[in-house]
């Protein structure tokens, strides 16, 4: 690993000479940039989710979002492999399990410990989209867990990540910390996707997995607080990763714009118009990271996150509005295999279908609505 982390004043100037080179690979090579995210790390690009009592700034997920929509200017798979470290450290954060922050969180927080969320089966299984992929029976000293989880992502041989499963004879849920090197646990890579191929996306199969009590977020009786806390900060996250592709779409319509704007004028979205509409969601971001950071009433919770899930909505419609304009502008040029405006559309659809995908968020909108009315 390099240590151009501790030499660097800037964050941009650590991406643009340890990421920015490396995209196409990434992209195209499914190249897994590990050595960025340990040097990210070490800048404190993880920390702000984590107190400084566990080895974080505390800046809290306003500092995240706009370290993660940096990142995202340059690789979209960089940036949600930051969203999936830093959700993870920030599941540990959130649970009452002062032992198991103390073992994992200073770690995290630094990049020395890598890590991933395996929560997407658990989210949309709780709002009825589908079947829960995990089943965990009590056991002596913690929980059996069986089941296999098809794509989980930012994973290796010695990461960590955060899952939930209902127990068995319960129904209620446990949430975990599991690691990949634990007997009866196996990572396996099946599967090839259009985008996103650098992010170490690999399914996880539990074959009697043991997770000692030592290792749960939350137990029945507290899992359904727990998700309470951790999810509008998820979701919300998620708007780094738009934010940073969208501010460079618009970059890409204008640099074409230089030599042809006499016929791209005839788009149906400039980049003025773009523009406007990203200043608004970055207000609205960062106006509610601020009140998660502040810490949100229980009384105002429920519309707190309606307010977040129609953000993230118009976040992933406004991704691929700007994905679709930049490569229109940008025309045959941005039609090449290594062209970023092709790349940039791709990444777009992966903000659209990432769980929560566009349609599970539509659907939850609706049914809150429903239920106020």
């Amino acid at each position: 690993m390099t240590t151009l982390a501790a030499e660097t004043t800037t964050l941009a100037q650590l991406i643009e000479r340890q990421l920015a080179p490396k995209v196409t690979a990434i992209d195209l090579e499914g190249e897994y940039p590990e050595d960025f995210l340990r040097a990210l790390g070490q800048f404190g690009g993880f920390a702000g989710v984590v107190s400084p009592e566990y080895g974080g700034s505390g800046k809290g997920i306003s500092d995240t979002i706009a370290t993660m929509a940096q990142v995202g200017e340059s690789c979209l798979s960089t940036a949600f492999l930051v969203w999936c470290q830093t959700a993870c450290a920030r599941y540990l954060q959130l649970s009452d399990n002062a032992a198991l922050k103390a073992e994992f969180l200073p770690a995290l927080a630094s990049g020395r410990q890598l890590g991933g969320t395996g929560l997407s089966n658990t989210f949309k299984s709780c709002c009825e989209i589908e079947r829960f992929l995990l089943s965990a029976k009590r056991v002596d000293g913690g929980y059996e867990v069986n089941g296999t989880l098809p794509w989980v992502s930012n994973l290796g041989d010695e990461h960590v990540f955060v899952t939930g499963s209902p127990v068995d004879g319960d129904g209620r849920l446990v949430f975990f910390a599991a690691r990949c090197d634990q007997p009866g646990f196996k990572l396996v890579d099946g599967v090839d996707f259009t985008a996103l191929e650098g992010t170490r996306t690999l399914a996880c199969q539990f074959r009697k997995v043991h997770i000692a009590d030592a290792r749960v977020l939350a137990h029945p009786d507290d899992s359904t607080e727990y998700l309470a806390r951790i999810q509008p900060g998820m979701i919300l996250a998620q708007l780094g990763m738009g934010l940073g592709l969208i501010r460079d779409c618009i970059r890409l319509i204008e640099r074409v714009g230089k030599t042809h704007q006499h016929i791209n004028c005839y788009e149906d979205d400039q980049a003025d118009e773009l523009s406007a509409a990203l200043a608004g969601a970055e207000t609205e971001t960062f106006r509610l990271a601020a009140r998660l950071d502040a810490g949100v009433p229980p009384e105002e919770r429920a519309a707190v996150f309606t307010e977040i899930l129609k953000l993230r909505l118009a976040g992933g419609e406004l991704s691929l509005r700007a994905a679709n304009a930049a490569m229109l502008h940008q025309g045959a040029r941005g039609y090449l295999r290594t062209a970023t405006a092709q790349r940039r559309l791709r990444e777009a659809y992966f903000i659209a279908i990432v769980t929560p995908a566009l349609k599970h968020l539509r659907r939850e909108i609706a049914r809150r609505e429903a239920a106020v009315n």
